[in-house]
Order: C-alpha cells, then sequence, then structure tokens
C-alpha cells in the first residue's frame, strides 16, 4: 500500500504526462498476446518515427477510428480491398492523425504483411520468435543503461524488412519488443518492475 511518504516510483519518462503516466502503469511491457492488440502496437510504434510517444498516444483514438479497432479480420475484408492512394488521402484528410502519407501507406502495407503472416502462425508465436519464446528481463536503474536498440531489436528489423515491411528499424523494433513485453525494461525502481519480471 502507498502512502503520502513512500510514494510510488516510475520510469523517469513516464512522469511527464498523465497520459503517459497511465499507459506506463496500465500498459506498457504487459504482455501482449492477443492478435490485434499486437497489430496496433506495431503500427503505432512505426507511427513514432521521428516524433514522441505523446504525441502518437495522444492520436490513439484517431487510429483506432482510421483502422477499424485495428480489428485485423475487418481490416482485411473493408479497408485493405480499397484503392490504396485513394484511402492512404482519405484517412490523412479524414481522421486526426499525423499527416505523413509514407506511414500511413506503410501502416496499411504492414497490416496487409502482418494478416498474411496470421494466416500460418499467431501474430505472438511469430514475435516471439526473436526473444526464443522468452521475455528479457533486464535490470536497469538509471534511464541512461537503457539501449535504444539491441542485437535482437537489429535482426528483427533486418528480418522484417526483408519481409517487406516498412518504417520498422532497430529502434522502432525495440520499442516495440518493450512496450508488448517482450522485454522488461521497467527501472528496478519502478513500481511496475516486479509485475513484469
Amino acid at each position: 500500500m502507498t502512502t503520502e511518504s513512500t510514494p510510488m516510483i516510475s520510469c523517469d519518462w513516464a512522469t511527464a504526462d498523465p497520459l503517459l503516466q497511465h499507459y506506463h502503469d496500465t500498459e506498457w511491457g504487459n504482455t501482449i498476446r492477443d492478435d490485434n492488440a499486437l497489430a496496433e502496437c506495431f503500427i503505432l510504434e512505426s507511427m513514432q518515427s521521428g516524433l514522441s510517444w505523446l504525441t502518437v498516444l495522444r492520436k490513439r483514438p484517431a487510429y483506432r477510428a482510421a483502422f477499424l479497432d485495428f480489428d485485423l479480420e475487418k481490416i482485411e475484408n473493408e479497408l485493405l480491398p480499397q484503392p490504396r492512394e485513394w484511402l492512404v488521402e482519405h484517412i490523412c484528410q479524414q481522421f486526426d492523425v499525423i499527416k505523413h502519407k509514407g506511414k500511413i501507406a506503410a501502416a496499411l502495407n504492414n497490416l496487409e504483411l502482418l494478416i498474411a503472416v496470421r494466416k500460418h502462425t499467431p501474430l505472438v508465436d511469430f514475435f516471439w520468435l526473436f526473444v526464443d519464446n522468452k521475455a528479457v528481463v533486464n535490470q536497469w536503474q538509471t534511464m541512461a543503461e537503457v539501449p535504444s536498440q539491441t542485437e535482437q531489436s537489429a535482426h528483427m528489423s533486418k528480418v522484417l524488412k526483408k519481409q517487406g515491411f516498412k518504417f520498422i528499424g532497430a529502434v522502432t523494433c525495440y520499442s516495440f519488443m518493450q512496450a508488448v513485453g517482450m522485454v522488461n525494461d521497467h527501472l528496478t525502481t519502478c513500481h511496475c518492475y516486479s509485475n513484469n519480471s
């Protein structure tokens, strides 16, 4: 139980904004095993390239609206059959997403590829192979120790790029791995650390 004399300690990056704090406390680093939720996280991480995660998080409702709540079955049947160039323009004009046509086109491309992967293996199995099906539990004490990428994330990026995925470099892959619980990068002093060990 937390009292005024023993406040909860979080990872430094989460304390700048209430939305970040809520995301950190309730989602970040928790193991995701649902294909649709994995697809959402994968796409949102690719949207972050060059931006802050808070910017993406604030626009998550718009991305969910644009991409049919990341329901892969609906995306396959209702979204992807539409002309791609028209769809990119439509999403940029009608939804409060980041207005980067290249990223929207990449998101549609990546969703199509995730759907293709899912036809022969669940996405959780596909992604977790990159950590040998076992979460990497780190023991960082300061944010300065936390890497921006690892050999595993570089390998993931290389494999995914070879398969045609876009906007998915080693740094983005590592952010994804952290977010979905493949890696526990909560600081050891963080109140969420033991929950993800």
